[in-house]
């Protein structure tokens, strides 16, 4: 029994939110968010595990791409409701790229740089070599990345931006299904609920995403809500706090499983993990934003972006260009993850400087492809796997 009390601890985590919704309760914002958060919190952890062990049952071919879309659902039910707002009151559109900003950032500047890092801490080596079919996420967050620079320039996400990004994510979920077949490496709560029979398995495994997908369904507009409402009590950039607060945490069992990975020596899983869930956020999250808006509003029509939501989509975009520039050779260097950490914090307390980080970003980049040609080379070979994902895993351009 004591395997399976973190499922019990993330169910009751929920469950006085649950009560309190269903019984009308109306509290002050900060209490309304702090109870909210924490049942998206413990709803996370129950889809992260379900997901996990549905992968027993189901093919395995998808198992990491659906995993890791499964386990941004909390992420994804945020920021529609702040995009479906948006197509009401234009204002609630600030809020649904601050959401889709910080996801994303954290993303490289936390998650994958920690991984990392703990594999470092952990084997005492500097370097992770990744796996050449990580080529395929790499491939779909280069394509995603590449378009997404438009969005500033043309200071819009529009329906046509929803085509063309969930299209690219349809193409990743293809090249994904034609790798071969793997068995799930399971740790913590899901390897134990893997080693129940199948019936119970299932049943245990079904319930889980019953219960965690209605704690999401009554906690996303109140957590929304009680955020930007706490913030405009105590006077706190209202921004800010859906930017990094709820993105921290409906993508807090990412971070943990992908740690797990790191300390038990596959770092490489939890890596491609969050890598996955990148392209996820970066292409269906945000392909996602103007058909909730539309459908709110009732028409046709864009969500338009501010001088400060541009900056802010710029500077995402840049570190996704600097962190596919790191990998393109499929090795992770600790020397990598801490630039990646760095500068992820300096632009986090430096929230007027963000124009600033995004030069920086681009110009290592820069930097990258012209001194080391090969990671180019990378680029372009990860990329193919997306337009022809017939073609061979692309091979590790040769280090230097």
């Amino acid at each position: 029994m004591k395997r399976f009390s973190p499922v019990l601890v993330a169910t009751a985590v929920a469950l006085p939110w649950v009560i309190l919704r269903l019984t009308g309760f109306h509290g002050s914002p900060p209490l309304v968010a702090a109870l909210s958060g924490l049942a998206i919190l413990g709803a996370a952890f129950l889809l992260s595990w379900a997901a996990e062990v549905a992968q027993l049952d189901i093919s395995a071919a998808l198992a990491v791409a659906v995993l890791s879309l499964i386990a941004v659902l909390p992420e994804y039910s945020v920021d529609m409701y702040f995009a479906w707002q948006a197509g009401k009151d234009p204002a609630y559109s600030h809020y649904a790229v601050a959401n889709m900003t910080g996801a994303n950032r954290l993303l490289i500047g936390l998650g994958w740089s920690s991984v990392l890092l703990l594999y470092w801490w952990k084997s005492k080596r500097p370097v992770l070599h990744l796996e050449r079919k990580d080529t395929v996420e790499l491939g779909a967050l280069s394509l995603a990345s590449v378009y997404a620079f438009l969005l500033p320039a043309k200071g819009s996400i529009s329906l046509l931006d929803s085509a063309v990004l969930i299209a690219l994510f349809v193409a990743y979920i293809r090249a994904t299904s034609r790798q071969g077949v793997e068995e799930p490496e399971l740790i913590g709560p899901a390897e134990a609920i893997a080693t129940l029979s199948r019936k119970p398995r299932r049943t245990l495994t079904g319930g889980m995403f019953v219960y965690a997908a209605f704690v999401i369904l009554m906690s996303a507009e109140p957590f929304a809500e009680g955020l930007v409402q706490t913030g405009a009590m105590f006077g706190i950039d209202e921004f800010f706090l859906v930017q990094w607060l709820a993105p921290l945490a409906s993508e807090a069992p990412e971070f943990i499983v992908a740690a797990l990975f790191a300390l038990q020596g596959r770092a490489h899983l939890g890596v491609r993990t969050m890598i996955s869930s990148k392209v996820n956020q970066w292409t269906l999250l945000i392909g996602m934003l103007p058909i909730a808006y539309a459908i709110s509003k009732g028409g046709w029509g864009a969500l338009v972006l501010d001088h400060r939501q541009v900056q802010e989509i710029l500077l995402t975009v840049a570190q996704s260009a600097f962190a596919i520039t790191v990998l393109a050779r499929l090795d992770f260097t600790a020397g990598a993850a801490l630039a990646l950490m760095v500068l992820f914090v300096s632009q986090l307390l430096t929230p007027s400087l963000h124009f600033v980080f995004s030069i920086i970003y681009l110009v290592l980049t820069v930097g990258l492809l012209v001194l080391q040609r090969r990671r180019l080379q990378g680029i372009r070979s990860a990329v193919d796997n997306i337009i022809r994902p017939r073609a061979a895993i692309a091979v590790n351009p040769e280090r230097s």
